[in-house]
Formats: structure tokens, sequence, C-alpha cells
């Protein structure tokens, strides 16, 4: 491969819309601290120039054109930085996570309009940094999961305010199983705006820098039939096998069951950290209720900040991520032995010099 990168993530103002584009092909474009620090200082400074008045998230696409390289909007987050520190003293995954929520938090709350294209892979931090933003672009590439159960996390950067708020329970499903959604799925759940092809993207991102004020219509313009969403015809099923926040009850419900979506998904559990599923159970019922995405996102970093140095975590990135054998030896071989008073000390919160705060 040839050709050089300016950088890992490049910020800059073309005509009156401030552009944050994802520069870290070989690692489809997932996130570091950098990254993170540099997206929030750009937001910043943009949030009280009068002469940006729009600002739009994409990735940027391999210089030598490699289809391989080209297929990540952002695939998540830096996970062996974060397994290597869990595994040391943590010091480097919760600054991490800090700054990575504060970044969250900042989209969220923004007051210009924020545009992401998730024109591909969409994981894990990947959703954060879209899920937040006014308009959310999918395309027939995309593909959006919250997969953090496999390597015994949860699905953080704020899903577990997007999660609990999806019709039914498919919020409960996707979070335990980690599946993946196309764009016609995202536009049924309402966790996209827009389905626009991929090869009318530049001509949507033109129209944008050309009237920063009419995103809206000229993603209206260009947007095309939303395919169908398979995910619905499971709905019922759906609301009925996952209608418990107790992951003993999942499991019963999904054998009793004994149908042919009722035993994969059960297979695709079985695979699963059961304290990770545990804990994205707690993280959405508590979220349910939440009074703020700020509070959202205490919450999640007081979570993150103790899993990330459980067994769990470092035997989910070394057999998934690492090693690639996909068998990881859990700390809990069943959900029943995952007690209630771990989940517990897990979610306790963090003693106020150490919590999370906004930016």
């Amino acid at each position: 491969m040839t050709g050089a990168f300016p950088g890992e993530i490049v910020t800059e103002v073309e005509g009156r819309v401030g552009r944050i584009r994802l520069n870290r092909p070989r690692q489809l474009h997932a996130l570091n601290t950098a990254m993170c620090d540099a997206m929030l200082r750009a937001l910043d400074d943009w949030a009280n120039d009068p002469e940006v008045e729009a600002v739009a998230i994409d990735h940027l696409a391999s210089p030598d054109g490699d289809p391989k390289l080209s297929r990540g909007f952002c695939a998540g987050g830096d996970i062996r930085m974060l397994a290597d520190s869990g595994a040391a003293d943590g010091v480097a995954a919760r600054a991490f996570f800090f700054t990575e929520y504060r970044l969250n938090h900042r989209l969220f709350t923004y007051a210009k309009p924020t545009v992401a294209f998730m024109d591909g892979i969409t994981m894990g931090g990947g959703v954060g940094i879209s899920q937040p933003c006014r308009f959310r672009v999918a395309t027939q590439n995309t593909r959006f999961a919250m997969p953090e159960t496999a390597i015994g996390l949860f699905p953080d950067v704020g899903g577990g305010w997007y999660l609990s708020r999806l019709p039914g329970r498919i919020g409960r499903y996707l979070a335990l199983t980690g599946h993946r959604l196309d764009g016609g799925e995202l536009m049924a759940l309402g966790l996209a705006t827009h389905f626009i092809s991929s090869q009318r993207l530049d001509e949507a991102k033109a129209a944008i820098l050309t009237d920063p004020q009419g995103i809206e219509a000229a993603l209206d313009a260009l947007a095309e039939p939303v395919p169908a969403a398979d995910i619905l015809t499971h709905s019922d099923a759906i609301d009925r096998l996952f209608a418990s926040d107790t992951l003993e009850d999942v499991f019963a419900a999904l054998e009793a069951d004994g149908g042919p979506f009722a035993t994969e998904t059960l297979a695709t559990l079985r695979t699963k950290s059961p304290q990770a599923m545990k804990v994205s159970l707690k993280l959405l019922l508590e979220s349910e209720t939440i009074g703020t995405f700020e509070d959202e996102m205490r919450m999640e970093y007081a979570v993150a900040s103790r899993v990330v140095q459980r067994h769990d975590f470092a035997e989910g990135v070394r057999a998934v991520i690492v090693d690639k054998d996909n068998a990881p030896r859990w700390s809990a071989a069943s959900p029943d032995a995952v007690s209630d008073h771990l989940i517990d000390q897990i979610f306790a919160p963090l003693p106020d010099a150490d919590a999370w705060s906004p930016a």
C-alpha cells in the first residue's frame, strides 16, 4: 500500500460546514483517544464560530482505492489498547472512555445541525458518533451493530439510551445478540433519518456545502426507496422471547420455544459473555427511565471503568480479536452463575472525584 494519510482524523471548515473525516482505514476508522479529543476540540471551536453553520461527519476512502479499506464508517474503538490497559492499571482505558463519552455528549447536545454518513460498517464507537446527529444517512453498504457482548463488554457510547428506546423489545435483542442491521432496518427503527445510495453521497455532501441550512431538503431530494426491514418479520417473536429483563428467563423462553428463530438466537447467545449480557440487560432497564443523556454517560462510564478490568473483557478480546479462535473461556459458564450482587457492584456510582463529567 502506498500513499500517506494526513492524520487519523481530519477536521476542516469547507465553505460554511465544519467537516470531521475519519482517516484510519486499516483499522476501519476505529477511534482512539487522540481522535476523540481532536473531534471535541473542533466541535468546541465551531460552536461559537458564526462562519460555521453545520457539521458533517464521514470517513475518507483509502487513497489507493482498496475496497477492503473503504468498507467502514467506524468499526468501534481501539479495542486492543483498551484490553492491554484493562489488564494493567486501566488508566488509559478510562481516559479513552472519559474522552469518548464527552464527544458523544457534545454531539448529542450540539446546537448546530449535524449529519453523519454511515456508509459501511458502523459499530460501537461509530454508533456513538452517528446516533447523536440530527441527520443520520444510511446506504446499501451500512452494517450497524453493537456487538460488545461477544468481547465481554456492553453497548456503551449511549447504547443504553438508544436501544432502550426502540420499539418493543428489539433493543434487548440487539444488545444481547449483537445482530447486524442494514440500512432499511435502520430506517424502520428510526436509527437513520435517510436512505441514500452510496453512489450519490458526494452529491449530497456537495449540496450541504452549498446550503448548510438546507440539509434536510437536500437529503430528502436524494432519498431512495427504503428496502424491506427483515427484522420486523421477527418483531412479535422478539417481543415475546425477550419480554423479561432477567437473562435466565430469556434463555428459558428461547429453549421452550424451539422454533428456528429461537434456536438460532439461543445458539448465538450461548457464545456471548453471561456477565456482559446481564450488564446489558440492566443497562437498558436503567436507561429507560434515566433523566438525561448526561446521566446516561455518567452511568455508562462507571460501568465501563469496571468492566474493562474484569476477566471477560480481556478474554473476549483474546478470543475474538487477538487469537481469533472464537473460543472464549468466560468467568461464568451460564447466566445463573453471574450473581445480582456482582452486577450491582459493577453499576455502583463512582466517587465524585472519579466520576464522568461533560466537557
